[in-house]
């Protein structure tokens, strides 16, 4: 491996956590990085005994890879042991610094490589952030077998990586650690002599609190050990006390720009939609802590309140657009609780898509042809000459009516009789709906007309 990207020099003392020595050496996330297949935490899906990322590890496959995940669910570790497996040259980019000049640049140095046999292993990371210029000058190298490519991304390779390159690499999805695999790297990290070599111990609170700080991520609970230990001042006995004081917030698993930002919104809107409404308040909270924009909430609640609520509860898109107002006149953070204030609105609300359901028959009616002339008695009657084409001729004004409704057509012909709103029998549907049975009825022709209808 070459350029340090994954050098432990120095890493194998033991100096006590706080000392002098321990200053200059690598972080503990750097020191306790798996050196083989049997230190990796978590992964067990990947890891099994014909799974491909095994066989990547072991030495026995020659696949590009996509490694997709979380941070701190070990994506730059499987490279570097993928890298150690192959035997062959290893050349990192990292897609902040580096452009087309230089991935061609490596690739004709791969090239020369396998013209004397030798096979190199390129890694990239945060391959998302590389343009599509630069992804498309790696699809001969990695179809061809040029480079072995290893590149990890935090985000969903389906939305950032071009197509070409995600059909010729295997993409394999890491999951974020759960809460044993996080209790499982602390302890390893506080007794290996590549970390704290036995230096402190800790509680069961301070361990709890460490795995929730961590969210997940392996890397981020290693940091957080680390800075304890340097904060704790009890004989090496780290408590829930000098966690706290090294860390001021839990960790938040969001990126704004990335898969999470779809999967947080996502459960955000399901949770709303099952009515459950902590569920909904903990992940408003979570984009509100990620520093999500705030008018992006506000709009999908506004989507929401007419997509999954509807006419079961007419005051809900009036709740979520006032929130939608408050955000842009008010600002955050006090436009927090007029989002807070709109979810629990409409996770509470009785719940509807008989909204969504019309509109989705009636556009299919449209593409289906279903159009027809609009009947001449609604057509436009105010220009010149309109009525000697029969435009407006006929037309019935309904407030003329003392019931403010009359039998009359509307729809093209093709569509009369047509129902596309069926009204569900939750919340303010339950009465709707028998008020829109005998409207059709009415308008239609169908029925006498009483004056007690409401």
């Amino acid at each position: 491996m070459t350029d340090g990207l994954f050098d432990d020099e120095g890493t194998d003392g033991t100096a006590t956590a706080g000392s002098a020595e321990s200053a200059t050496r690598p972080p503990l996330a750097v020191r306790m990085r798996p050196s083989s297949l049997d230190e990796i935490v978590g992964q067990s899906h990947l890891l099994g005994e014909r799974a491909p990322l095994r066989r990547l590890i072991a030495g026995s496959g020659a696949a590009s890879v996509l490694l997709y995940g979380p941070p701190g669910t070990g994506k730059t570790t499987m490279a570097s042991l993928i890298s150690q497996a192959t035997g062959g040259r290893f050349e990192a980019l990292s897609a902040l610094s580096s452009g087309v000049k230089e991935v061609r640049a490596v690739i004709e140095l791969a090239r020369r490589r396998l013209a004397q046999g030798q096979q190199t292993v390129l890694f990239i990371d945060e391959v998302h952030r590389f343009s599509k210029t630069q992804q498309d000058a790696l699809l001969d190298a990695v179809e061809n077998r040029i480079v072995l490519l290893v590149a990890a991304t935090t985000e969903n390779p389906s939305f950032s990586v071009v197509a070409p390159l995600l059909s010729r690499s295997l993409v394999l999805q890491l999951r974020s650690l759960d809460d044993n695999d996080i209790k499982t790297v602390l302890a390893r990290a506080v007794d290996d002599p590549r970390g704290l070599n036995g230096a402190v111990s800790l509680t069961d609170e301070a361990v709890d609190h460490l795995v929730a700080v961590a969210g997940g991520d392996a890397r981020r609970a290693l940091t957080a050990l680390e800075a304890s230990a340097d904060a704790a001042d009890d004989g090496g006995v780290i408590d829930i006390a000098d966690v706290e004081a090294a860390i001021d917030k839990a960790a938040v698993r969001y990126d704004r720009d990335g898969d999470q930002h779809y999967d947080v919104t996502s459960a955000f809107i399901k949770s709303i939609r099952g009515s459950d409404v902590d569920a909904a308040l903990h992940y408003l909270a979570r984009m509100i802590a990620a520093g999500e924009d705030p008018r992006f909430i506000a709009r999908r609640l506004m989507i929401h309140a007419s997509e999954d609520v509807g006419m079961a509860d007419p005051m809900a898109l009036q709740t979520a657009v006032a929130a939608g107002q408050v955000v842009a006149l008010v600002g955050m953070p006090e436009a927090q609780l007029a989002l807070a204030q709109a979810t629990i609105h409409l996770a509470t609300a009785p719940k509807s898509g008989a909204v969504t359901s019309a509109l989705g028959k009636a556009m299919s009616d449209i593409s289906a042809g279903k159009a027809g002339a609009v009947p001449p008695s609604l057509r436009d009657g105010h220009y010149a000459g309109a009525k000697k084409m029969g435009n407006a001729v006929g037309y019935q004004f309904p407030h003329d009516d003392p019931d403010g409704v009359l039998a009359q057509q509307y729809p093209p012909d093709p569509l009369v009789g047509v129902d596309y709103y069926e009204p569900t029998d939750h919340g303010f549907e339950r009465e709707l709906g028998p008020r829109v049975g005998r409207l059709r009825s009415i308008v239609r022709g169908l029925t006498s007309r009483g004056r007690s209808r409401k």
